[in-house]
C-alpha cells in the first residue's frame, strides 16, 4: 500500500485598518471594512472565495463523490470561519457535507492562528479549546490531530499534544532535522509514547505550492505523469507521502490559468488508478504502522521562509515589541470580562500581523510583501501599536 496524505490549511486573517493615532480613544472600529477598500476584509474574502475556496472545494467534493478512496484533511481557522459565516455560509455547508461522508477530516489548531504557544500557555490552551468548540458546533466532530500555526513545532509542543490526548501532530520534514531519514514515515516525537508525528514532504509539496507556475524552474511545466514519477521514486523512501500546503495554493497563489485545478484533478484520478495507491486522512496516516524512529526537535521548526524557523514573525525589534506588548495586556483584558474587547484583542494575536512587519529582503521579503495589506512593515507596526493603545484605553475604562 502506498498512501498520499493531502492536508490543506484554510485561513484568512481579520486585518486591522490604517488606524491613526487620532483614532485612539475615539474610534474602536479597528476592523471596519468601510474605511479602506484596498484592505477591506470582506472584499478580500469574497475575491479569494471566487478564485480559490469555491472552485477547490468543488473539486474536492466531486472527487470525494467519485472515489471512495479519496480523502483530504483540512485545518480551518476561527477567523476564516467567522468571515465565511458572514459572507459565504454555503462553503461551511459544503465542508460539512464532505465530512459527513467520512472522507474529510478537520485538524485542530488555534482559533486565531496565533503564536500564543510561545508567549502564554494559558492563552494557547484557551484558543485551542475555542477552536475545538467552534468545529464541534459547525461540523459535529472533534479534532484528533493537531497542527500549530505555520506548522511551528518543537518537542515541548509534542509533549503538550500528548498530554491533551491527540493522536497525531504535523510538522515540517526539514532536512537539517531529519538527516538521513525520510519524511515518508511515521515518527514518534521525543518524550512521547502514543503521539504520532507526520512530516511534510516539502519538496513535493512545494513543487505544487510554489514552483508550479514558475517558468524559470527547470522542471516547468509540471505534468501529472512527471509528478507521479516523482511520487513513485519517493515511495522507495517510505510509503506515506505527506503533501501539506495552503488551500489558497489553488486559484490564488497559483491562478486558474496556470492549469493548477486540472493538474490536481488529474493527479487524484491518476494516483488512484493504480491498485496499491490510496489517499488517507491525517488520523488514518497515524494508524498505518509503528513509528520508524524517535525524532527530536528541541528548537522550533516552521514551514516558512528559507530558515524554517520563527524569524518570519520574530526577527526584528518591531515584531518582538509588538508581540510582547500584546501579550502583556492579556490579564488586564481578561479581567474586564468584556467579550467584545477580548475578541478584538485576540484578533490582534493573529500571526499575519507580525508577519506583515517582517523586514527580510530578497525572495523571502517578496513573499512577505505579497501577503501584506500595508504599504510597508513600518506602517503595519505603527497601525498595530495604535490599535494596542486604544485596546489599553478601553481596558482602563472598565476598571
Amino acid at each position: 500500500m502506498r498512501a498520499i496524505c493531502l492536508y490543506l490549511h484554510i485561513h484568512q486573517p481579520v486585518r486591522y485598518r490604517e488606524y491613526s493615532i487620532f483614532d485612539v480613544g475615539n474610534d474602536s472600529n479597528y476592523f471596519n471594512d468601510d474605511y479602506n477598500g484596498r484592505q477591506s476584509n470582506e472584499r478580500i474574502f469574497r475575491k479569494v472565495a471566487d478564485k480559490s475556496y469555491r472552485p477547490m472545494l468543488q473539486l474536492l467534493e466531486d472527487n470525494i463523490r467519485k472515489y471512495p478512496d479519496f480523502k483530504v484533511s483540512l485545518s480551518i481557522t476561527g477567523t476564516w470561519l467567522e468571515q465565511a459565516e458572514k459572507w459565504a455560509p454555503e462553503l461551511i455547508v459544503q465542508i460539512r457535507r464532505m465530512i459527513s461522508r467520512g472522507q474529510a477530516e478537520i485538524v485542530g489548531e488555534t482559533y486565531y492562528h496565533s503564536l500564543a504557544f510561545f508567549y502564554n500557555l494559558d492563552e494557547f490552551n484557551a484558543q485551542v479549546d475555542q477552536h475545538a468548540t467552534k468545529i464541534k458546533e459547525l461540523f459535529g466532530v472533534t479534532p484528533q490531530v493537531f497542527r500549530n500555526t505555520e506548522l511551528a513545532y518543537n518537542d515541548n509542543l509534542a509533549q503538550w499534544a500528548e498530554e491533551k490526548g491527540y493522536k497525531g501532530i504535523l510538522a515540517e520534514g526539514w532536512d537539517k532535522i531529519l538527516g538521513w531519514r525520510s519524511p515518508n514515515h511515521i515518527y514518534r516525537p521525543a518524550g512521547c509514547d502514543n503521539l504520532r508525528l507526520l512530516l511534510k514532504n516539502y519538496r513535493l509539496s512545494d513543487d505544487i505550492a510554489f514552483r508550479f507556475s514558475n517558468r524559470s524552474w527547470g522542471q516547468w511545466p509540471l505534468t501529472v505523469p512527471k509528478y507521479q514519477d516523482w511520487l513513485n521514486l519517493e515511495c522507495l523512501r517510505g510509503n506515506l507521502i505527506n503533501l501539506f500546503m495552503d488551500f489558497e495554493t489553488f486559484g490564488e497563489h497559483q491562478w486558474k490559468d496556470t492549469g493548477i485545478f486540472d493538474f490536481m484533478n488529474n493527479l487524484i484520478s491518476s494516483w488512484l488508478a493504480e491498485y496499491e495507491n490510496k489517499f488517507v486522512t491525517v488520523s488514518e496516516a497515524c494508524d498505518l504502522g509503528d513509528p520508524a524512529d524517535e525524532l527530536s526537535m528541541p528548537n522550533t521548526i516552521t514551514w516558512a521562509d528559507t530558515e524554517r524557523d520563527l524569524s518570519a514573525w520574530l526577527s526584528n525589534s518591531m515584531q518582538h515589541s509588538a508581540m510582547n506588548e500584546l501579550y502583556d495586556l492579556r490579564e488586564s483584558i481578561l479581567a474586564t470580562k468584556d467579550t467584545n474587547l477580548i475578541h478584538d484583542w485576540r484578533f490582534m494575536t493573529t500571526s499575519d500581523h507580525p508577519y506583515a512587519m517582517c523586514t527580510k529582503y530578497w525572495n523571502d521579503g517578496d513573499v512577505h510583501a505579497y501577503f501584506s495589506a500595508y504599504a510597508s512593515p513600518y506602517e503595519a507596526f505603527l497601525y498595530f501599536e495604535n490599535v494596542l493603545r486604544d485596546i489599553e484605553y478601553r481596558c482602563s475604562t472598565k476598571k
